[in-house]
């Protein structure tokens, strides 16, 4: 359950990072025993969607307008995205328990890491603290999904 665990904390930083990075787990051929996920996320119309949506997600996140993580919402979009991930990367037979434990860090991580970045940005200022946000949220994703 670590993996399904640890794309729940990346969910919920960034709600679509996780759909981005299965995409790209599943190009590769690196989802564990996830034959109708990975022709689902393999598709390249998907994955190209997925990344892009990812991408205008993280370039949101810098504007003055975007909205907290944790208002419905950003929760709402958080727990489908998670739950999906975490059902993937669970071991075989267990993806409503990966869908859980996924949905549970996601929300937990959405709340902490909220408080995190508006105390790092009265220091450091949004774009900043979002661009290293984004570089570690990214990062951890493709631990995550590429781990053996």
């Amino acid at each position: 359950m670590l993996r399904s665990a640890l794309i729940g904390l990346v969910a919920g930083q960034r709600s679509l990072t996780p759909l981005a990075v299965l995409a790209g787990a599943a190009r590769d051929g690196l989802l564990p025993d996830s034959p109708r996920a990975t022709r689902l996320l393999g598709n390249p119309l998907i994955a190209s969607g997925a990344v892009a949506l990812a991408g205008l997600e993280m370039a949101g996140d810098k504007m003055d307008s975007a909205p907290d993580r944790t208002v419905k919402r950003g929760l709402a979009v958080r727990v489908m995205t998670s739950a999906f991930a975490g059902a993937v990367l669970a071991p075989r037979g267990k993806g409503a328990l990966g869908a859980a434990t996924a949905v549970t860090a996601a929300i937990a991580s959405a709340y902490a890491g909220l408080a995190l970045r508006k105390k790092a940005m009265r220091d450091y200022g949004q774009v900043p603290t979002g661009v290293v946000e984004d570089a570690v949220v990214l990062a951890g994703g493709l631990a995550v999904t590429r781990a053996a």
